[in-house]
């Protein structure tokens, strides 16, 4: 990936991420969905920073950085023709079809980031130290994304009236789209980190790409479906906002206060 491309402070990671949604919303361009969820994120770690709420500012900080950048740079990989990590693709393709509704845009973006950059920041981190300090961390990391993507979700119905009969599949437990779990996420993330800690070299670097291989797999089946829940995806869609701007204009209001523990 393109390391010229890397934010070196949180204050650079938001000026990237306002440079892509500005971009996005001139050029019509879905991948400015989840740079909107992120800054709104990474806003609110930066004030938690600021407000001493996390164990170590500084720590979080590297943090945030690092998993930020995962995500600047398989973007910029991206758009300079490049191919970036497999489940960053995915998501990336997702912004090309003209069928794919926001809450898969977004969830896209959430599986790839958290699924396989957050355990690889992590242990980036921590490289030369112990991993289970950051831990509470990581959660707290975790409970700010998740916070602001149920927020974010919520903005949905305003877009996507019929959003609401995705629930109408809740047995469906094939479907990620339908079963998506923030926890199960973070969790899973953490498994990947402690292993990946472990590891150097050939080995390091192969644990990445088999859960990359494996967070692919879980990105298709967020945009391929069977019979009965693609014709849901297909009618939500119909009735869903197609105007990027204004999507990104709703996704980008209202803030909400985040305690973190």
């Amino acid at each position: 990936m393109g390391s010229n491309t890397s934010a070196t402070t949180i204050d650079e990671v938001l000026l990237r991420l306002s440079a892509i949604i500005k971009e996005s919303q001139e050029s019509g361009d879905r991948c400015g969905f989840f740079a909107t969820l992120y800054h709104k994120v990474t806003e609110r770690v930066k004030e938690g920073i600021d407000k001493g709420q996390f164990e170590d500012g500084k720590r979080m900080e590297k943090l945030d950085v690092l998993f930020a950048n995962r995500y600047l740079d398989a973007l910029a990989t991206w758009k300079a023709g490049g191919t970036p990590t497999a489940s960053w693709k995915i998501a990336f393709e997702a912004c090309q079809r003209g069928s794919v509704i926001i809450l898969q845009h977004l969830l896209l973006g959430i599986s790839a980031h958290i699924n396989l950059d957050l355990g690889i920041a992590a242990a980036e981190t921590m490289a030369g130290q112990e991993l289970g300090p950051i831990e509470k961390d990581f959660d707290n990391i975790n409970t700010i994304l998740g916070a602001m993507t149920y927020e974010v979700i919520n903005e949905i119905n305003r877009l996507s009236p019929l959003i609401s009969l995705i629930g109408k599949h809740s047995k469906n437990t094939e479907s990620v789209l339908v079963q998506f779990s923030m926890t199960n996420a973070r969790d899973g993330a953490w498994c990947f980190a402690e292993d990946l800690f472990k590891l150097s070299g050939d080995k390091y670097v192969a644990c990445i790409a088999d859960r990359d291989a494996s967070i692919a797999k879980l990105g298709h089946t967020l945009v391929h479906f069977r019979a009965m829940l693609r014709l849901t995806i297909w009618f939500i869609y119909l009735f869903e906002c197609k105007r990027p701007r204004r999507i990104i204009e709703v996704l980008q209001e209202r803030r909400t206060f985040i305690h973190v523990k």
